[in-house]
């Protein structure tokens, strides 16, 4: 499938678009960047030469992808999300500048006007909410929100917040999903979580039982 590409918008030669994605009016792609198959751009997005997005990802307007941003398949970012990558930004830059690496890792969403500040790793389908200041990496499934973002609980592949189920165990209301809990991190479980009856342990120093014994009445 061909891409489509808007009169307005600017392709720099050199950049990289993949096969079925649709870039808005007044996007601009720069020298050097790559994105992935079925990728959107909305209207006044940048991304700049070192930028990487993939399949499937779909940016909202007003958003700035800076060189150093990884943007793997699958991920949502909301209108106005601001990406940094300089963490002591001068108007003069160092000779040895490189700039910082962020990672956002596939299905994960960036809410309206989040702010990641460099370094950082967004976790595997894991949730900013609107508004949050991202100053640490966030865990695969974890939902922040805040100034400075917080965990605030866990969410399902679908977007969905998870219910608690048990002491370890999350369930999605919507999907049915279920998810284990270790420490800090969630684990998918595969299929449906069905708990096992709890039959009483054995005790090994019980005699066994005689068939057929007759037993004493008092």
């Amino acid at each position: 499938m061909p891409s489509r590409i808007h009169p307005a918008a600017i392709v720099e030669k050199g950049a990289r678009i993949g096969e079925g994605s649709v870039l808005w009016r007044f996007s601009h792609v720069r020298a050097g960047a790559v994105l992935g198959d079925s990728v959107m751009l909305g209207q006044g997005v940048y991304v700049a030469e070192g930028a990487r997005i993939g399949d499937r990802t779909r940016i909202q307007n007003g958003v700035s992808v800076f060189n150093g941003v990884t943007l793997e398949e699958d991920v949502f970012v909301g209108p106005g999300v601001v990406f940094t990558n300089d963490r002591y930004p001068r108007a003069r830059r160092r000779r040895c500048w490189r700039p910082e690496r962020t990672l956002v890792r596939s299905g994960a969403t960036l809410g309206a006007a989040s702010v990641i500040l460099p370094g950082l790793a967004i976790g595997r389908c894991a949730m900013t909410a609107a508004g949050a200041v991202v100053t640490r990496s966030v865990p695969d499934f974890a939902l922040v929100a805040g100034n400075p973002a917080r965990w605030r609980g866990w969410v399902c592949r679908c977007g969905v917040p998870l219910r608690r189920q048990g002491h370890r165990d999350w369930k999605c209301v919507r999907c049915g999903r279920c998810y284990l809990q270790r420490r800090r991190r969630l684990l998918e479980a595969s299929g449906i979580l069905a708990r096992k009856k709890r039959t009483p342990r054995e005790n090994p120093r019980a005699a066994p039982e005689v068939p057929g014994a007759a037993t004493r009445a008092g």
